[in-house]
């Protein structure tokens, strides 16, 4: 699990994940809670959370307050990654599903959509006032609270401190103009690649749609198609070929193949733009590295504004049909309370559900060059059928490997808007 490695190297883990949390109930609990501390008594609350998702301490601290508030249990059951989107959709299926489930924010909408989720309106109105709009985004579906956002991850700039060194770069870019600049003076020395970047890095491109304030998919009567060819995602695109025509990788590949983290790591390469987590494996790949690598927020047009991220992380839900949604609730108030909230951003390195507490981030050079852009941030289109998008051979990655090959960006949305179109089409 990356999350313990980037914990003994000292580097936060800065996480995209689905996770899930489920409360079981004992076995005398089917008359439900009637939602007061009495009929807490007694009563288990299991709660499911993926590998790393949850500090030890944290977690100790969380179930002794709320055992101490509520009277009630609280279990603990660590997931595992594989498989666990087909356990959660089989147990909310089941007549005793899990209470509460952490699960990733891009797939709330598919498992509200099936009638698992319970609404949480109430409970926004109560504790959610000043949760961030666009970290809560995720978890509201046709205008229900269905979910409530826990926490989130974006993508940052990393970078080798000697190289930018040796260009004359004197500090981190605050403006994309700034950003191309240290790029042409890296270039100029000649000694290392200015950036490494992939031509399908397609998180990445989705983050330049979003701050170009642009929609991957628009409605056609009452069906979603692609919208690629709008122009606003064409800036997008010359933005990113841009930025790629600096770097000697493929055309052709995502960051994964091969790890950008490991061409990084040879020290030839001026930045990347990754996860703070991908710091840990340039490290394990070459421990002399760690001395030179810096963090800095991936520039926008202006200082003020930086350049649009993906955000990707966690809500906390309620399955519909659990039998202690009162209980359940109760649990959510103090995990989401600021004490634990800000406890987990602290620890764990991630972006909190509301600005007031990126407070907690300091001192942790990866999450404090990420809090600036998650301000930022959107997720790739919340709908159901934007599962089968992102199946290989995913066609935006195709779209990019096109453009950065020469065509026009209108063309090569024409190259695979049919493919696009027929994934939206599949039901889910």
């Amino acid at each position: 699990m990356k999350r313990k490695l980037i914990a003994a190297i000292g580097v936060a883990g800065m996480m995209i994940s689905i996770a899930a949390c489920g409360g079981g109930k004992d076995d005398n609990s089917d008359s439900g809670d009637k939602g007061g501390p009495e009929s807490f008594k007694g009563k288990t609350l299991t709660l499911w959370a993926m590998d790393g998702s949850t500090p030890d301490k944290w977690l100790a601290d969380l179930t002794a307050e709320f055992e101490q508030k509520t009277g009630a249990k609280l279990k603990f059951e660590e997931q595992a990654w594989n498989g666990i989107m087909q356990k959660l959709t089989t147990a909310l299926s089941e007549e005793n599903p899990p209470d509460v489930f952490e699960i990733g924010n891009t797939q709330t909408p598919s498992y509200a959509k099936t009638g698992g989720l319970a609404d949480l309106s109430d409970l926004k109105k109560e504790i959610g006032a000043d949760w961030a709009e666009n970290l809560n985004k995720a978890s509201v579906v046709d205008g229900v609270q269905y979910a409530a956002p826990w926490y989130f991850a974006n993508r940052v700039v990393l970078y080798n401190k000697s190289v930018f060194k040796e260009a004359g770069i004197a500090a981190p870019p605050k403006t994309r103009a700034e950003f191309i600049a240290a790029l042409d003076k890296i270039k100029a020395k000649g000694k290392a690649e200015p950036i490494y970047l992939p031509g399908q890095n397609w998180y990445h491109f989705v983050g330049l749609t979003i701050g170009q304030g642009a929609e991957l998919v628009k409605k056609d009567g009452d069906k979603w198609v692609s919208n690629l060819g709008d122009p606003k995602v064409a800036a997008a695109a010359e933005l990113y070929k841009q930025l790629q025509s600096y770097s000697k990788a493929p055309k052709d590949k995502d960051e994964a193949t091969p790890q950008q983290a490991d061409i990084f790591a040879k020290g030839k390469t001026g930045a990347f733009i990754g996860m703070g987590w991908e710091a840990a494996t340039a490290i394990k790949a070459n421990p002399a590295i760690e001395k030179e690598i810096g963090y800095f927020t991936i520039p926008g047009e202006t200082a003020d504004k930086p350049e649009g991220v993906f955000l990707g992380g966690s809500n906390l839900a309620v399955a519909e049909g659990s039998k202690n949604k009162a209980l359940a609730k109760e649990f959510l108030k103090l995990a989401l309370s600021d004490k634990y909230e800000g406890e987990l951003a602290k620890v764990n390195g991630v972006i909190p559900n509301k600005e007031s507490l990126n407070v907690n981030l300091k001192g942790n050079p990866v999450a404090e060059a990420a809090a600036p852009s998650a301000a930022q941030g959107g997720t790739t289109p919340l709908i159901p059928e934007w599962a089968a998008v992102e199946n290989a051979p995913n066609p935006i990655k195709t779209y990019l490997t096109a453009v950065l090959n020469g065509k026009s960006p209108a063309d090569a949305a024409k190259q695979v808007e049919g493919e696009f179109n027929k994934r939206l089409a599949q039901k889910q």
